[in-house]
């Protein structure tokens, strides 16, 4: 998963998953702009295997978020005297980082220390997948996207619709729906591991119950918000069921 190399960055000008617009609008009589991006909703799933007592997620490289972490670690250029900026100043936009080019893997990768190694961009998260098939059901198209990044066959029926959230509410304002699954070994019908034909290179990880409270506010491991909250709510909601402790 971690051999990722020949980085290039360049502009978005075409996407089948983000479209970039700018509304226009008045708010109480004062004229505001703001830019967002249109994207497809989403379904989440926080799976429990019942035989083995554990969490099944997904680990995945997020370009995303590399890139988040490669700008980060760039260190910060200096401002002129007089421009440090204050109210009414339009911050520059931050620079595209210089990602080595094909063939420069080599002595010349190594002219940019900055580059931070590719497990910054390695996030642990609940099984998902985006809301773009019309035909199915929110609970349908959990069910696939468990069968195929995790392996498991769980009837739709099988699926307990959690909550309902808006995430990316400042850029995209998608809304993503999560449901809790139960899971044996007995239901383990493939390796999962996600589409390798349509770019998918997913990785099944298992959180045993014991430490996940403790994997999930260990900040020193990438994870998305919907791994923390799902694992709260199991604590509140389903460990004084079973009466399992979940180390908190």
């Amino acid at each position: 998963m971690e051999q990722i190399n020949n980085i290039q960055v360049v502009p978005c000008t075409n996407s089948n998953y983000l479209k970039p617009f700018t509304v226009h609008y008045s708010q109480n009589g004062t004229k505001k702009s703001w830019d967002f991006m249109r994207t497809h909703d989403s379904v989440s799933v926080l799976i429990f295997n019942t035989t083995s007592h554990c969490f099944v997620l997904v680990k995945q490289f997020r370009p995303a978020v590399y890139m988040c972490e490669w700008e980060r670690s760039k260190p910060a250029p200096p401002q002129p005297e007089g421009e440090e900026g204050g109210e009414g100043s339009n911050p520059a936009a931050p620079e595209e980082p210089k990602a080595p080019q094909e063939g420069q893997e080599g002595e010349e990768a190594a002219s940019h220390p900055d580059q931070p190694p590719v497990s910054a961009g390695v996030t642990y998260e609940l099984c998902a997948g985006l809301v773009d098939k019309p035909n199915l059901s929110l609970e349908e198209i959990a069910r696939q996207e468990v069968l195929e990044e995790c392996g498991y066959d769980v009837p739709v029926t099988k699926l307990r619709r959690i909550t309902s959230y808006r995430s990316g509410v400042g850029v995209t304002g998608a809304k993503q729906t999560m449901f809790y699954a139960e899971v044996s070994d007995e239901n383990r019908v493939g390796e999962g591991g996600g589409k390798p034909q349509e770019g998918e290179l997913i990785e099944v990880v298992k959180v045993p119950l014991h430490e996940a409270m403790t994997f999930a506010y260990d900040e020193s491991v990438p994870k998305t918000m919907g791994v923390i909250f799902s694992f709260i709510w199991f604590h509140s909601n389903m460990s004084p069921k079973y009466k399992i402790s979940t180390n908190v």
